[in-house]
């Protein structure tokens, strides 16, 4: 009996399903038959040819007659090049040319067909959802996807370059050069040196931001072209705490996912797309359901400029993960669900031609252009942001001013001491927080909810939004270093609830 088994898997949407390589060779068979089985997709199908190429130019033989390679289980539809090399590995084992036990060993790479070994994307995922799962797991990777093994206990990842290398990994002699290495290295998208002395004036909405950053809340900014809405909201990533080892490991993963090969994401994010951007690049979707810009933006920064003119749609489809920090993709055959835990920073004019309201420039739109252009964002998406800021126009004294503007580095102490206090009572951030963790964490004195009520009356105000009052208060107080909300904190807290 020429038979082998060789453990592997695939990341569907954002779980690990694992998955047997059977090879099974009938010599005896008058025909050269190589098929796949197991409901593989088109490009494991084409593994076929890359397999059988790679085992020859690598020196080894590739077994005459019939051989059969099932993907078990085979009631689950299979996608990706990631099986080339457990399939090489398992042919070459049923064909006695290697003889090792692999019993605990997960394989994951794709191969060329000289037999080099090619990065894959989702490794991270794959690493550390199956050592959770099964402590004994021991794995071959490419050498492109080391640094992504960087969270997995040592001694525990091979690298590998070529088919060949296999041999050595089993030689004690030699195992040690091919245990995996991870240098630490981090991905940082932005590299811009930006920081918030630069921006002169504009106490109110640097007050905002700061309020924003410090508790995760989502904000919006409105105000005439030039005001500064872009610039500061570039900026809030300079003031936002550093994440943490198990926010690393998140957004590590959903960016493996995505595709960005060893790369170990330690920046928070921050994420501008386009406004004509489609529904599925912004939540995700498409034929592999891959994430979208929301969960590429999870525990960081989603920056959506020229807001209206975003399309409806995708407007629309940002309630959920706005609500739940999470996003459901649907489709026929899968159904993915990503973390989606972003800040939302949006920017808008007042009108399609940005100057209603502004007294430097005078308005050219009708009052039905201006009313359509604020109706594209729907009062529950409005009522989903926490902080809302109507930017003015910087006065020309404050750009000459040679005042010295607050620092970076200065706002985001008082930011990190005050998403200290958040994570220490009550273990996430305060604009993170559900309605009912709202109702049993944050308590007001009589006479605070007295001034409550009276302002949610006065605004007319649903109970998402008396929430969201409650939240942005309370993360006022924290700035402060106060244990109680005050008059003052609800105060303020409606003073950034205006249109």
């Amino acid at each position: 009996m020429k038979y082998s088994k060789v453990n592997s898997a695939y990341v569907s949407g954002f779980e690990v399903k694992p998955i047997i390589v059977e090879v099974d060779i009938n010599s005896k068979a008058t025909q050269q038959i190589f098929k796949i089985v197991g409901m593989p997709n088109t490009a494991i199908l084409e593994s076929q040819k890359r397999v059988y190429s790679a085992i020859r130019n690598s020196g080894f033989k590739f077994p005459n007659g019939n051989v059969t390679v099932n993907l078990a289980p085979s009631n689950i539809k299979k996608h990706g090049t990631h099986f080339d090399l457990p399939i090489a590995i398992s042919i070459l084992l049923a064909s006695k040319q290697l003889n090792f036990n692999i019993d605990n060993y997960y394989i994951f790479g794709e191969i060329g067909l000289n037999g080099e070994i090619r990065g894959i994307p989702g490794i991270t995922l794959l690493l550390l959802d199956i050592s959770h799962k099964n402590k004994n797991a021991r794995f071959i990777i490419p050498k492109e996807n080391e640094e992504e093994s960087l969270f997995i206990e040592k001694n525990t990842v091979y690298i590998i370059n070529k088919l060949t290398d296999i041999i050595h990994i089993f030689d004690p002699e030699k195992s040690e050069n091919y245990k995996a290495s991870p240098k630490n290295t981090y991905y940082e998208k932005n590299d811009e040196q930006l920081d918030f002395s630069e921006i002169k004036g504009q106490f109110f909405a640097k007050r905002g931001a700061e309020i924003a950053a410090a508790g995760f809340h989502n904000l919006l900014m409105k105000g005439s072209p030039g005001s500064g809405k872009t610039m500061i909201a570039r900026r809030i990533p300079t003031i936002l705490p550093e994440m943490t080892k198990d926010e690393i490991i998140e957004s590590t993963k959903i960016y493996s996912i995505y595709g960005y090969l060893n790369k170990v994401i330690k920046k928070r994010p921050f994420r501008s797309p386009h406004h004509s951007a489609s529904a599925v690049s912004i939540i995700g979707g498409g034929a592999d359901s891959k994430p979208g810009e929301v969960s590429l933006a999870n525990n960081g920064v989603l920056f959506l400029d020229e807001f209206p003119e975003f399309r409806t749609d995708v407007i629309e489809a940002l309630r959920q993960p706005m609500e739940d920090g999470i996003v459901t993709i649907s489709r026929a055959k899968l159904i993915a669900t990503y973390p989606a835990k972003f800040m939302l920073i949006a920017a808008q004019n007042p009108c399609p031609c940005g100057y209603y309201g502004d007294p430097e420039h005078e308005c050219t739109c009708t009052l039905n252009q201006i009313n359509n252009y604020n109706r594209k964002i729907s009062g529950p998406v409005y009522d989903r942001i926490d902080i809302r800021i109507k930017i003015e126009r910087v006065k020309i004294d404050d750009i000459f001013s040679n005042i010295n503007e607050e620092s970076s580095a200065t706002i985001r102490e008082r930011v990190r001491k005050a998403s200290y206090i958040q994570i220490k009572r009550q273990g996430k951030l305060n604009g993170k927080l559900t309605q009912k963790e709202v109702k049993k964490i944050i308590k007001l004195d009589e006479s605070v909810e007295s001034f409550l009520k009276t302002g949610a009356k006065k605004f007319k105000m649903t109970g998402r939004g008396i929430n969201r009052i409650l939240k942005v208060a309370r993360t006022i107080a924290d700035l402060k270093g106060s244990n109680k909300i005050k008059i003052e904190d609800i105060a303020e807290a409606f003073q950034f609830r205006g249109d």
